[in-house]
């Protein structure tokens, strides 16, 4: 199983890339390195990645940057690398979706072992939420179905696929346009910004459990959160 984890690795020192990924490869998983934010982005549009081991400080784009634009589109574990010890760094960098954070110097096992851990704790995560119960609405992703109160729902396909984006990426605000641009300009030239509003309308109305759920950020667009 871990030959077929896929790391991607982005740090500006390639002494540091050398370094990680010689070790990594010994490890069994396959590697994949960026010297520059720039080049991480453009690797994760063409490759399939597991998991990100992120340094902080690089120059243009740094690693904080990469990973808030790496969360507007995924939820791929991300480990962040850095020789700062500040505490706001690490809270930053928990806040904006880092799922680890190691300090420099480190232990080359210790980040083998990190990364092992994230991994099973992801895919674990994954295989609970296959089946998703949120209040009285359940949705099963694999038989892309909705269930309100035990019954079946009929969603359409941007419906079911709007949703399951907003809930996976819970708790961010995507704009109109962001979601319009995810999940409709690559499928059709037709339909406007409006096309996200009447569909955030049209799940509200059928699943009246997201009314709770699918939340206006006024001014700016639209998150899913749990009520407490």
């Amino acid at each position: 199983m871990k030959e077929q984890m896929r790391i991607l690795i982005i740090d500006d020192e390639l002494d540091m890339l050398e370094l990680i990924g010689s070790f990594l490869k010994r490890h069994g998983f396959h590697i994949i390195t960026a010297n520059n934010g720039k080049d991480a982005l453009h690797q994760l549009e063409k490759e399939s990645v597991d998991l990100v081991v992120l340094d902080i400080m690089m120059p243009d784009m740094d690693g904080f940057e990469v990973c808030q634009r790496i969360r507007q589109t995924s939820q791929i574990p991300i480990l962040f690398l850095t020789a700062r010890s500040y505490e706001e760094d690490r809270i930053r960098g928990l806040e904006i979706g880092a799922d680890d954070y190691i300090m420099k110097p480190f232990s080359l096992r210790e980040l083998a072992a990190r990364i092992e851990t994230t991994l099973r704790r992801i895919r674990g995560l994954s295989l609970k939420r296959s089946r998703i119960q949120i209040g009285d609405m359940e949705i099963d992703q694999d038989g892309r179905q909705v269930y309100l109160h035990q019954q079946p729902v009929n969603l359409t396909r941007r419906e079911f696929d709007l949703l399951i984006f907003l809930l996976l990426n819970q708790g961010q605000v995507f704009s109109r346009e962001h979601l319009y641009q995810k999940l409709w300009e690559s499928y059709s030239t037709s339909g406007s910004l409006r096309t996200v509003d009447t569909h955030i309308k049209t799940l509200r109305l059928k699943l009246k459990e997201a009314e709770r759920y699918i939340k206006t950020v006024w001014g700016v667009g639209y998150k899913f959160e749990e009520e407490e």
